[in-house]
């Protein structure tokens, strides 16, 4: 419950953080703590799980007395507090889940996390309350270090997919649903000015937020306000870009790594 509480905190101060502004140093403001917030939190939720399970064993080979009366109240304590808690928080869809057509509306990773957290908790109290129920009617003690394992086997897996899903937005991944050849046939059926285009990079700011940049060939006679102007407004409405950083060239592409590798 310690551990629940301080990333609890954690996501509280980076949701805090998030909202500053922009500044000189930081350009795209705040907004990545978060996701460092949930990287933070589902990786401290692995380890505790790993600790979890490592006890249980302990206390399935050397079973420990357990004063089972005790254990249903502070049980039951816990199981409230919990509830409480994640009532509080607000519905977050599970990180990742996206349309074809970009990113959907969907609640922040950052919260996610936190949910997770409670709810990992508040498995734990319910497991527990059934266990000290079994110790007190039958004094079966494996029931408490068996039921251990299937919490900690139950939340590992979304703890893992939380660790996975928001290290690859830190390490700038793109995001899934795209389809970088999709894209270019589209735009250039969408914008005909546009002849090629090619060194396109495409990455995750935040869940939300997709920032793209790319090389654009367009014809001597187009009209590059207007087909920059074109292009955008396929982003936005196509993918749900709104930023995006579009090099209009009239000839062939002057950089330097601008082979066939970063078509």
């Amino acid at each position: 419950m310690l551990t629940d509480a301080a990333a609890l905190a954690m996501a509280w101060a980076a949701l805090r953080f998030a909202t500053r502004p922009a500044v000189h140093r930081r350009s795209f403001g705040y907004q990545r703590l978060q996701v460092l917030a949930a990287f933070l939190n589902g990786f401290a939720l692995l380890a505790v799980v790993v600790w979890i399970a490592f006890e249980a064993v302990q206390r399935l080979l050397t079973p420990q007395p357990v004063d089972a009366k005790l254990m249903l109240i502070i049980a039951a304590i816990g199981a409230a507090a919990n509830i409480f808690v994640f009532s509080l928080l607000p519905h977050a869809h599970e990180p990742g889940h996206e349309h074809a057509g970009g990113p959907t509306n969907q609640a922040d990773i950052n919260v996610a996390a936190a949910r997770l957290h409670v709810l990992s908790d508040l498995l734990g109290s319910v497991a527990a309350i059934i266990a000290g129920a079994v110790i007190l009617k039958t004094g079966w003690l494996p029931i408490d270090p068996i039921l251990s394992l299937v919490v900690s086997a139950l939340i590992v897996r979304n703890a893992w997919g939380l660790v996975r899903k928001s290290a690859h937005i830190l390490m700038e991944g793109s995001p899934d649903w795209l389809d970088v050849g999709e894209l270019r046939q589209q735009l250039q059926a969408k914008v005909p000015a546009i002849l090629d285009i090619h060194h396109v990079h495409c990455w995750l700011l935040a869940p939300n937020q997709t920032l793209l940049t790319m090389h654009a060939l367009i014809a001597n006679t187009a009209d590059p306000a207007g087909t920059l102007r074109e292009a955008n407004q396929f982003h936005a409405a196509t993918y749900g870009i709104n930023h995006a950083t579009i090099q209009l060239e009239h000839s062939a592409c002057a950089e330097v790594d601008c082979g066939p590798s970063n078509h």
